[in-house]
């Protein structure tokens, strides 16, 4: 769970990241705030728009199990881990 939070994240974070190298190349202060004002609100869509689509490429592509799904249980004195059937 911590990883699948931690890759929207950083999916999030990248065009920001993207751009503040996009700074230092062109030879500007990274840090000033004149540089970010105009392009936060498109950084922070493209960020989202990124997290969404890997949340939904996620579950289209996800492993799906047909059938019924069997609890653990006990069987002679074991213990049966949950599978699907």
């Amino acid at each position: 769970m911590l990883r699948s939070i931690i890759e929207e994240v950083l999916l999030f974070v990248l065009p920001f990241c993207v751009f503040a190298g996009y700074l230092v190349v062109k030879r500007r202060n990274p840090l000033d705030v004149e540089h970010w004002s105009r392009h936060v609100f498109w950084l922070a869509v493209v960020g989202l728009a990124l997290a969404i689509a890997l949340v939904a490429y996620g579950g289209w592509t996800a492993p799906r199990s047909t059938g019924a799904y069997e609890p653990p249980h006990m069987e002679n004195g074991q213990l049966v881990p949950g599978r699907f059937k």
